[in-house]
């Protein structure tokens, strides 16, 4: 176990906030972060992943913890669902690309998201037709208050888009491992603009379109900083979506029908329409070619570059079309 007092973040957030936490504690086992005597450390107690879903809007006067709990394992009795326990500070990329290479189905459309296994599991990571909570069968945590372990059935985590259980008692429950269940059978989701008609002959195959698609899209966060999506996607009503198809006159609006007769907008399509792809606040700025993207163009950005231009968007969208929209990453500070 490491513990480091006046941490330095700026290398453990992909936005590159030059930011410092009071106390910092990497654990590498249950029994370690058991071990800890809370009452004494600096509060707020906060965990992190891989830093790759938030924006520190400063220093962070409390306690950062992270997890070095790094195993996956196999639960392999022959049949074709095989459930895998893994640890919370996996990787997540490095878990899907192992997965890929057993040929084993579920994840692929979820590579090259950034983080790890913990922090999907908090966030609901989702991309082209799939979520985590499609494949979690339960999570184990660490209970901050009664300073025990517990488990939560997939249900019990209560996810929604980009939403758990963990996100509303986050300064309770601490993730130390999840329980996923992937497929041996072939089972392509190819539903998603771009993925179809693509090799799926295996979850390799579809991996490597993802990736590609990723790639063309998003900042790779080792040349650029950023959070990835910076927004979520607005849900409305078929009376709201008429009224935006209206204001958008003769220009198509993209959208997915969901259950309930409720219509999800994409928020980068709202903010391009918006002319905001390109605008810069300080070192900030809306990444040139995916507009749901806020980067640390500079290098040097500061959180308030980045949080005018979260406001200059969020308030031109709701100028514009009436829609208002949420922050996808989390602000620490």
């Amino acid at each position: 176990m490491r513990i480091e007092d006046n941490y330095d973040l700026s290398g453990l957030n992909t936005f590159r906030m030059k930011v410092r936490c009071a106390k910092h504690i990497e654990y590498e086992s249950v029994e370690e972060l058991a071990s800890l005597d809370f009452d004494s450390l600096p509060k707020p107690i906060k965990h992190m992943g891989g830093g790759s879903n938030l924006l520190f809007t400063g220093d962070f006067p409390g306690t950062i913890l992270h997890s070095a709990i790094r195993h996956v394992k196999y639960v392999d009795m022959g049949f074709d669902e095989v459930p895998v326990i893994v640890g919370s500070g996996v990787v997540w990329d490095k878990l899907v690309e192992e997965l890929c290479g057993h040929g084993l189905w579920g994840a692929e459309n979820l590579s090259l998201i950034p983080g790890e296994a913990g922090a999907a599991a908090v966030q609901n990571i989702g991309a082209y037709g799939v979520e985590f909570k499609d494949l979690v069968s339960g999570v184990s945590c660490f209970d901050l208050q009664e300073r025990k372990k517990c488990k939560f059935t997939a249900a019990e985590c209560r996810y929604g888009y980009r939403e758990s259980m963990f996100k509303e008692a986050s300064d309770r429950y601490v993730i130390t491992s999840v329980l996923l269940k992937v497929s041996r059978s072939a089972g392509p989701r190819l539903g998603y603009k771009g993925l179809e008609g693509i090799d799926a002959s295996s979850p390799q195959k579809v991996r490597e379109a993802v990736i590609a698609i990723r790639r063309q899209k998003l900042p790779d966060p080792e040349e650029i900083g950023s959070a990835g999506s910076f927004f979520k996607n607005p849900v409305v009503s078929a009376l709201e979506f008429a009224r935006i198809a209206e204001i958008a006159g003769s220009r198509i609006v993209p959208h997915y029908v969901l259950d309930g007769g409720f219509i999800k907008v994409p928020a980068a399509w709202l903010i391009d329409q918006c002319g905001f792809k390109g605008a810069k606040e300080g070192g900030a700025a809306v990444y040139d070619k995916q507009p749901l993207v806020i980067v640390n163009a500079s290098g040097h950005a500061s959180p308030e570059d980045v949080l005018e231009l979260e406001r200059r968007i969020i308030a031109g969208v709701h100028q514009k079309f009436g829609v208002s929209l949420s922050p996808e990453v989390e602000h620490i500070g």
